[in-house]
């Protein structure tokens, strides 16, 4: 996948090392339907087969709103997974890319839609944005991504206080208080989005990725180690001396020598 691939809910284009998805449903508040979770996972697994893209911002398109949460639609009428919007899915999806994702909030943040900056690994806001959790007062919760990441960031008390009072927090607060990490003035957050991913660019990439993936771990439990062992220390291994020796012993039927483990 490269820049001008055409989505339904989102727009994917790259600058250099960065990768830029946008919701792309201003009309709606931009938000998230099982179509959109669906081709942001699409788009993130495409991301990760690529090594173009160093780092993937995530924003919303227009000026008001960054997502205001889910909407079911054109779902089957069961309590079964087909009737349940597939968030999870796109959460996973970030959570898991070897590549760190900056939320750019142009607007509201609102329900999952702050759930969706809260699972990106940096973020950044304009001024004017936005951030409230609504569920309980709208029939809804988030009992996973929304609770145990939110406490993260912001402790048990704050994460619980936003959740049970559903209250409107300011960018400025946010970032007082851990929800996010810069603020910037509203005509700016473009340009800072940008030099923001280019500082990030920079860093060594396999580096990035094992501490994302140690991040990840603790969370992802078996899923969360395989990132680090698998996706990570598997592929240095094998490029090792002491894996060809045993390769080539095995193939051999031969002993392994064992003066070359270790090397």
């Amino acid at each position: 996948m490269g820049a001008g691939v055409s989505f339904e809910t989102i727009l994917y284009e790259e600058d250099g090392p960065i990768g830029t998805i946008t919701l792309n449903r201003p009309d709606d508040g931009n938000m998230f339907t099982p179509t959109m979770c669906l081709e942001i996972r699409d788009c993130i697994n495409a991301i990760r087969r690529e090594t173009r893209t160093r780092v993937i911002v995530l924003t919303g398109a227009g000026d008001k709103f960054f997502c205001i949460g889910g909407r079911k639609e054109g779902m089957e009428d069961t309590r079964l997974f087909a009737g349940t919007l597939p968030v999870v899915d796109m959460y996973q999806a970030i959570e898991t890319l070897q590549k760190p994702v900056i939320a750019s909030v142009n607007g509201f943040a609102v329900g999952g839609g702050n759930v969706l900056q809260v699972v990106c690994d940096l973020t950044i806001a304009k001024e004017s944005a936005v951030f409230r959790q609504v569920g309980p007062m709208m029939g809804s919760f988030d009992a996973g991504y929304g609770t145990w990441y939110l406490e993260d960031l912001i402790g048990k008390k704050r994460a619980k206080e936003m959740w049970f009072r559903n209250q409107k927090i300011s960018a400025a607060e946010a970032e007082r208080m851990g929800l996010i990490n810069k603020v910037v003035p509203d005509d700016e957050l473009a340009a800072a989005t940008r030099a923001y991913a280019l500082e990030v660019a920079d860093r060594g990439a396999f580096a990035l990725a094992s501490i994302k993936a140690a991040f990840g771990a603790r969370h992802g439990g078996v899923a969360g180690l395989s990132r680090v062992a698998h996706d990570l220390l598997l592929r240095q291994y094998l490029e090792s001396e002491e894996s060809a020796e045993l390769g080539a012993a095995f193939g051999e039927r031969r002993a392994p020598d064992p003066q070359k483990f270790g090397q």
